[in-house]
């Protein structure tokens, strides 16, 4: 196991709590992932994730290049929890190109300092 601290915010005018996190990652399985999807119900936010690859078994009939979405993990969440990992995501990605420079999304070009 692991140990990390937070500042974690008290309301009011009482100073900032230091609270100490545990992570046991005695279970961690790291996976690969180049896709996602997302689906949503009144109380939770539901992210498939898994990679696409080219069709090992393609439909003879489908026409065309056909992909495969592999799923392998699919997470759930509540609203705020989805919201603080955009936020997380966000300055991640903004501290990652104010280092290395804007990331170019698929069909643009790549613009590296």
């Amino acid at each position: 196991m692991s140990e990390e601290s937070t500042g974690q915010p008290v309301t009011g005018d009482q100073p900032q709590q230091q609270i100490q996190v545990m992570l046991d990652e005695r279970e961690l399985r790291t996976i690969y992932s180049n896709a996602y999807r997302f689906h949503t119900t009144a109380d939770e936010v539901i992210m498939d994730v898994g990679f696409n690859m080219p069709n090992p078994n393609p439909n003879p009939q489908g026409g065309g290049q056909q992909l495969l979405f592999k799923v392998t993990e699919r997470i759930i969440m509540s609203y705020p929890n989805a919201k603080r990992l955009a936020g997380s995501l966000t300055q991640l990605v903004k501290r990652f190109e104010q280092q290395f420079g804007e990331i170019a999304m698929p069909g643009q070009p790549q613009q590296r300092r």
